[in-house]
């Protein structure tokens, strides 16, 4: 299962390099003291960060290898001690040619900001590590792209609850790709090296923890698969544990059934222990003495101050079921600093910051207990109960589909827009240098602004936060949305009232959107997030709990667990779970899911009442895409030198033009009346030069324009190009040039029709053939000319369904 690598000449080496530290931890001590005495008390911690950095440039490379072997025979290689000597700590991790090292680095001095834990995480994918160059401009990584935003925040959410309540330090994990094999994922990777990276070093952390990636090909789950087998899987679930608790879940599912995504759960679980096993043996070997973190004994004073003094003010707030967010907000705001100043008057402390410290814990505290005494939340509403919920599509008649969804005070704005399939969004730069090109025919794009949450914000650009919510409705919403949908779709989501789950809110107006835009979606998908709240021993075991189904805010911020889900009424289709406790049992888990996919059941009902089945939309107004075929010879004329006839079309009806084989092309319009104005512009382009109808077999008499060496350049007609016949064509007799024929510039000769080359589209005439055989002389002067029918496709975007419900 594992292998422990650490040979006799690296154990000496490893030896006399902890002797080493030893005496400069000694003299780093002394030194400190020194300064102390002497009040150069900034010195200190740069005389120490200085001996010890002198103490690693000194030491070798003493590189201890450990390999993990799943039950699916793939494996994972961890290595430390040779990398980034200098960070607090550093792993490097590899499945099959793809490697990320990445390094833990924190301050010394806790945040000033230190209500919650500053950690920074972050991930490039580099084009180096695939053997590649950049193809921008530049020819260097840029900005972070959507996908290194996902894995960072993936990475962040599964170590992120581990670190200890009291730890305000500023820690930063960088996790960099080594190299890439494009077969193997980096993302799991990147979450067991700052497991490895965490514990082996000396910030506090309860860690490790380690993650999988779970697939199923048909009825069989596949541990970590490779990209090509996440392709064909109707399942992509990344479980991140410690022992047997869960500690972080993302997860997309082709509505599956919700007895599956508990028994993959539990199965990835079970790989987890085998990487964990390896990584605590590493941590025996290798690892640091933790840093202590000093305990404050102020705010709990503080706490029972104000429990023993304005618990009852606390509760009758609380207990109000009349207040709104804001409300609430600003009564609780108006307790706050009433406490500041009654304190402050009574000379108890004068330092605002540690009073509002204390009153954020003695709120979180009662906040809890009144859940746990009455089952009753700050809203009126029982541990089971759903918000409110209006629905309204249809909002405006130019828009293609549009839907407003209404949760209690969480309201979101959807619409639809149907462009054509040019318009799919294409991957980051490092799936294209690794894999080829992939697109996305739908997308959806989240947005949050200030107002929502009566914010003063200065948008600049899209911040991570958007990014990670816009891919989880997505992910909700993708398994119902028809692959061979004929428009590219792009579902935008403005959040315009938030008081929690606006994300899940997302997938609920996105299912009303994309039915008003008359999308043939295979079942209604609905959203809802499930909250926690739990009481511990002195162990962190759980003893007592409470699932609160529809979270608020409030709930969520004071909360153990966000759970999100969405999915049909016959199976889920994405999850995402956070917790900030050390992880939780699956038996917890369990209830969470059956929780979440009753409640999303009742809310579909509730948005089927407003729609249940895809609109008709007045055809005028909806985007139109046919196909049509030109004859080959006639392409040009469509095009134009350089596609200028297709650009111009495009600026003056708004058409565009696409070609997909030979003589086969597609039109795409924003409505039948710019569609209709577009085919009377390329009518005229195919009729403004008219020629006859050639009968197959007959001949004609042509015009020799000019002579080469090896064929003959001849007008059949005025408005037909000049045509070449070789010489093989011109006579029976072989010929060094086209002259020795006996034929001159300006000479007619009789010539036979025999159509056009199905390849080219060149007309081919031969002289020869009349010298074996004889016909008929046609007289193009009696030939009358006939338009050119261009055939006419109209792709459908209706399909035949089932009960939507």
């Amino acid at each position: 299962m594992r292998n422990v690598r650490a040979d006799t000449p690296k154990k000496v080496a490893a030896d006399s390099s902890h002797v080493s530290h030893d005496i400069h931890r000694a003299m780093a001590g002394i030194l400190r003291g020194t300064f102390r005495r002497s009040k150069l008390e900034p010195l200190t911690n740069l005389t120490s960060r200085a001996l010890t950095i002198s103490a690693i440039q000194c030491s070798p490379f003493n590189e201890v290898q450990a390999t993990a072997t799943l039950s699916s025979g793939k494996s994972i290689k961890f290595s430390c001690g040779k990398y980034a000597k200098m960070a607090n700590g550093a792993a490097v991790a590899q499945s099959g040619e793809t490697a990320v090292m990445v390094t833990a680095v924190r301050k010394d001095s806790p945040s000033s900001h230190d209500s919650f834990m500053p950690l920074n995480v972050e991930f490039r994918m580099k084009a180096a590590a695939a053997g590649r160059i950049p193809t921008n401009y530049l020819r260097r990584e840029l900005g972070h792209s959507e996908r290194e935003i996902l894995t960072a925040r993936l990475t962040d959410r599964s170590i992120r609850p581990l670190f200890p309540k009291n730890y305000f330090s500023e820690v930063q994990i960088i996790s960099n790709m080594l190299s890439a094999d494009g077969t193997n994922d980096p993302e799991i990777l990147c979450i067991n090296a700052a497991s490895m990276a965490l514990a082996l070093s000396d910030i506090p952390w309860d860690g490790p923890v380690a993650a999988v990636r779970i697939g199923m090909l048909g009825d069989d789950l596949v541990i970590n698969p490779t990209r090509q087998e996440l392709q064909n899987s109707s399942m992509n679930l990344v479980v991140t544990g410690m022992k047997s608790k869960v500690v972080m879940l993302e997860g997309s599912f082709n509505d599956l059934n919700a007895n599956i995504v508990m028994h993959s759960i539990k199965a990835g679980l079970k790989e987890i222990q085998k990487i964990i096993s390896v990584i605590q043996e590493l941590v025996v070997n290798c690892g640091k003495a933790k840093q202590e973190i000093p305990e404050d004994s102020m705010h709990q004073e503080l706490v029972e101050y104000l429990v023993s003094h304005h618990l009852e003010d606390l509760k009758q707030i609380l207990t109000d079921f009349s207040l709104n967010k804001q409300s609430r907000d600003q009564a609780v705001s108006s307790l706050r600093q009433k406490i500041i100043n009654e304190m402050k008057s009574k000379g108890v402390i004068h330092d605002d910051i540690n009073i509002r410290k204390a009153f954020s814990v003695f709120l979180q505290d009662v906040f809890r207990n009144l859940i746990f005494k009455t089952g009753i939340r700050c809203d009126g509403r029982g541990l089971n109960d759903v918000r409110d919920i209006s629905c309204e599509v249809n909002l405006y008649k130019p828009l293609h589909g549009s839907a407003l969804f209404q949760r209690g005070q969480t309201q979101v704005l959807c619409t639809v827009a149907l462009d054509s399939p040019q318009s799919a969004v294409k991957t980051d730069s490092y799936t294209i240098l690794t894999s080829g090109p992939k697109e996305k025919s739908f997308f959806l794009n989240y947005e949050f602004p200030g107002y929502a949450t009566n914010e003063v914000s200065l948008k600049k650009g899209v911040s991570r936060r958007e990014i990670g919510h816009g891919a989880l409705a997505e992910k909700g919403l993708r398994p119902v949305v028809p692959p061979n949908y004929p428009f590219c779709i792009r579902l935008t989501s403005e959040v315009l009232e938030s008081n929690g789950s606006s994300s899940m809110a997302s997938v609920c107006g996105g299912t009303l959107a994309l039915l008003d835009a008359g999308v043939p979606i295979s079942a209604m998908a609905a959203g809802v997030a499930v909250g926690l709240i739990t009481r511990c021993d002195s162990d962190g075991k759980i003893t007592d709990y409470r699932l609160l189904t529809d979270i608020l805010g409030m709930e969520d911020y004071f909360g153990d667990m966000d759970f999100k889900i969405a999915g049909t009424k016959s199976g889920i289709t994405a999850l995402q779970a956070d917790f900030k406790i050390s992880g939780l049992p699956l038996d917890i888990l369990n209830q969470a899911i059956t929780a979440g996919h009753t409640a999303k059941r009742n809310i579909i009902n509730i948005m089927s009442q407003t729609i249940s089945k895809p609109s008709v939309k007045d055809e005028d107004n909806m985007p139109i895409l046919e196909t049509f075929e030109v004859p080959l010879h006639k392409r040009n004329k469509l095009l134009g030198p350089a596609w200028i006839n297709v650009k111009k079309l495009f600026l003056e009806t708004g058409v565009q033009i696409t070609h997909l084989e030979d003589t086969k092309f597609s039109a795409f319009a924003p409505n039948a009346s710019a569609m209709q104005e577009a085919y009377e512009i390329v009518q005229k382009l195919m009729d403004s030069s008219s020629e006859p109808e050639f009968e197959f077999g007959a001949i004609y008499v042509v015009k020799i324009l000019e002579l080469k060496e090896s064929g003959a350049i001849v007008s059949l007609h005025p408005d037909l190009n000049p045509i070449y016949i070789n010489n093989s064509h011109l006579d029976v007799r072989k010929a060094a040039h086209s002259s020795a024929l006996g034929l001159s510039v300006g000479d007619k000769i009789s010539v036979k029709y025999f159509g056009r080359d199905p390849v080219s589209g060149q007309v081919r005439l031969s002289r020869r053939a009349l010298q074996e055989s004889s016909g008929r002389v046609v007289d193009l002067v009696d030939k009358t000319s006939s338009p050119t029918q261009i055939t006419r496709e109209k792709l459908t975007t209706k399909a035949p369904t089932e009960d939507q419900n």
